[in-house]
């Protein structure tokens, strides 16, 4: 039988791949699986780039694909492991959708975005009164390499 911390690091891996695809393909190098019950029931990737459409997020991407092959109350109670902390938009996709637990690779924070502001997971929680429980998952510091790869987000320099 597989630890929790196993577990998360297998669903946090399978989010990586997608992360991988994406950057792969030239889109935004993010990727999200949503699990249920250990099983998975969608896996997306960011494709703003390739289809051109702003919010093709990762996890909107999960949640249409759970959604369609499993049905619209899929994924209450689901668990979404991404690897990039959840922009507003898919905050409030996640918060419809009822995911229950949300396990994240990296945090704005953490990459010093600047685009966001102070927004946090944690601050939409507060503003919208859902209450998933937030963990720091695996793979950080791959994650981190991937996205300084990448190169796209405006990040703030680094403090003297």
């Amino acid at each position: 039988m597989s630890s929790p911390a196993d577990l998360d690091l297998q669903w946090m891996r399978a989010a990586m791949d997608q992360s991988h695809e994406a950057h792969a393909r030239g889109d935004w190098p993010t990727g999200a699986v949503l699990v249920r019950d250990g099983r998975l029931l969608g896996a997306g990737q960011n494709r703003q780039v390739s289809r051109g459409i702003v919010t093709e997020h990762a996890e909107t991407d999960a949640i249409r694909t759970a959604q369609a092959e499993h049905g619209p109350l899929s994924t209450r109670g689901a668990t979404l492991y991404c690897t990039m902390e959840p922009c507003p938009m898919c905050a409030g996709a996640l918060k419809l959708a009822g995911i229950s637990r949300v396990v994240l690779a990296l945090r704005h924070a953490t990459l010093r975005r600047t685009d966001l502001g102070d927004y946090s997971l944690e601050a939409f929680c507060a503003m919208t009164g859902w209450t998933p429980t937030i963990e720091p998952g695996p793979l950080e510091g791959e994650y981190l390499a991937l996205r300084r790869l990448w190169g796209g987000d405006s990040v703030a320099p680094p403090a003297p």
